[in-house]
């Protein structure tokens, strides 16, 4: 009777659990932080503004700035504050780099 009690009381509790659906997490948007950043230098005659895919950057010709290796962001042009064109998505092989602007925007 106790075996009887004891397995009834095995299946109701176990009866609580649920099953993950990997449907739900399915959407979602995974980016990298490698904990690392590169840098990106102004290689043009003009000054430029640029989104770092996390804030605001103005760039003199010949500045650099440091950008966090968000891999999966977008770098973009910026004008008065708001987001432009897409210049490059962060790469895992660009963290710890110096790299030129005029080479990114090929």
């Amino acid at each position: 009777m106790k075996k009887a009690i004891l397995l009834l009381s095995f299946v109701v509790l176990t009866s609580f659990g649920t099953i993950p659906n990997p449907e739900i997490n399915s959407n979602l948007k995974t980016e990298t932080v490698l904990g690392e950043s590169f840098s990106l230098i102004n290689d043009s005659k003009d000054k430029i503004s640029i989104h770092t895919g996390t804030g605001f950057v103005s760039l003199n010709k010949g500045s650099k700035t440091s950008i966090g290796c968000n891999v999966g962001k977008e770098v973009r042009w910026a004008n008065e504050g708001k987001k432009g064109d897409v210049i490059f998505k962060i790469t895992a092989d660009m963290c710890g780099k110096t790299l030129k602007l005029s080479e990114l925007m090929k």
